[in-house]
């Protein structure tokens, strides 16, 4: 994981400024997901061509304009995007500079209206971003605008993500970031836009507010067996509301394993495991018992613990608690429910239920699960008595899509049918190698 420095906090907060006239600043490549957009600057005007020519040349027929930040801009967010407009270009190109002249890396966003930075802009610092318009007539038009940024603030939140750098991880792992404080529903949306996800192959997907100061983010389907993805959090600089900003940028690869998908049937008290879509075991298991039902519903493995003790004499009570050493053991949900080996319920193991909750296997199945998975790696289990409930674990793919897509604080937008798809190749790395089983 890369983020970006967390130094000592000094100077003092800035006004929150132009905020609702931003717009998005960038783009999830191969039209994958939600991103950057911005908060733009404070007073002046919007700065433009002003037409006309010496020796009577005729005007351009392309016209820029830059509305934020606007000219002589003071305090403005480090994060701040350039929102721009063009009239009768056939090309337009943005650059900006700071006060040395050195280049400022950044891209156009894909609706063509502005331009974000690669990472958040330095605090203090005067900058200069022009806008070049070319028309059909080869004559360019352009637009400046110089401004100066806000000093760092002495409120900053914290952003991190579960996942670490290069983590190889199940093709249902959602993708987890988390905020020191939370963020009011009136600013999740430039955060939104600010969260860039790059996946090869590319995959439609989106970002879903699981609570103020949570956010995750799922495929429409599992991901694809050995894709790469790569998402950067541009928060660096961008106002949270109530005075804060992001403390840095923060940017996350990770590596998708090979599919590994395990169902259980409560009918037939069986798990069905396909590797890559093709059955490579049926295990016998034993479910929870009718006092204490498994919950139905597609899970996540989320830790695995080789050894543990399960202890629930606090929770259930000296009748009906218990204190027991387990093995091979992989969390389901918060609320207690694993796959771990069961040695004591090995005989009634395909029969029938007599577990606190848990998918009861054998020690010799235990270990090779345990040997198989990843984190994210997704179970489904069917027909018991007890719904699972959302939330109760990383239940993203509990929910259908469209219920999914409710959560995002912008509108999901399909991606076009023709759109051209740049990551149709995975990395070819180092190929995975997978036990046998």
């Amino acid at each position: 994981m890369r983020a970006g420095q967390d130094e000592p906090i000094r100077g003092g907060s800035a006004p929150r400024v132009g905020r609702r006239r931003a717009l998005a600043a960038g783009v999830l490549a191969a039209a994958l997901a939600l991103t950057s957009a911005c908060t733009g600057g404070g007073g002046g005007k919007p700065s433009s061509w002003q037409g006309g020519g010496d020796g009577g040349e005729k005007a351009p027929k392309a016209a820029a304009t830059i509305s934020e930040p606007a000219a002589d801009a003071k305090d403005v967010p480090a994060s701040t995007a350039i929102v721009f407009t063009t009239t009768e270009a056939q090309e337009t190109t943005v650059e900006v500079k700071d006060s040395t002249g050195k280049a400022v890396d950044g891209a156009v966003a894909a609706d063509g209206k502005s331009w974000l930075p690669a990472g958040a802009l330095e605090y203090g610092q005067t900058y200069t971003a022009t806008v070049t318009a070319t028309g059909d007539d080869g004559k360019p038009a352009t637009a400046t605008s110089t401004f100066t940024t806000m000093a760092k603030p002495a409120k900053q939140v914290r952003v991190t993500s579960f996942l670490g750098d290069n983590q190889v991880v199940g093709v249902a792992m959602p993708l987890i970031v988390k905020f020191g404080r939370a963020i009011p529903e009136d600013y999740r949306d430039d955060v939104q836009r600010r969260m860039i996800v790059t996946a090869k192959p590319a995959q439609e997907g989106i970002w879903h507010w699981v609570s103020p100061t949570e956010v995750r983010y799922r495929p429409k389907t599992f991901w694809k067996p050995n894709s790469t993805v790569s998402y950067k959090v541009q928060a660096g600089g961008l106002p949270l509301g109530g005075g804060w900003y992001g403390r840095s940028d923060l940017t996350v690869d990770v590596k998708i394993g090979p599919s590994f998908v395990m169902t259980v049937d409560n009918r037939t008290k069986r798990m069905t495991v396909t590797r890559d879509g093709k059955v490579v075991k049926t295990i016998p298991v034993s479910l929870g018992k009718k006092s204490t039902p498994s919950s139905s519903g597609t899970m996540v493995v989320m830790e695995k613990l080789r050894h543990t003790v399960f202890d629930t004499m606090e929770e259930l009570g000296p009748e009906e608690g218990y204190r027991t050493e387990i093995d091979y053991a992989q969390r389901l949900t918060w609320g207690g429910e694993f796959i771990h080996a069961a040695p004591w319920s090995e005989g009634v193991q395909g029969r029938s239920n007599v577990s606190h909750g848990c998918v009861n296997v054998s020690m010799k199945e235990g270990n090779w699960l345990f040997a198989n998975t990843r984190i994210g790696d997704p179970i489904t289990v069917k027909g018991t008595e007890r719904k699972l409930q959302n939330g109760n674990g990383w239940t993203d793919w509990n929910m259908s899509w469209e219920e999914y897509v409710k959560g995002s604080a912008l509108p999901y937008e399909p991606p076009a049918a023709d759109t051209p798809d740049p990551d149709t190749t995975p990395d070819a790395g180092t190929p995975s190698v997978e036990p046998t089983p």
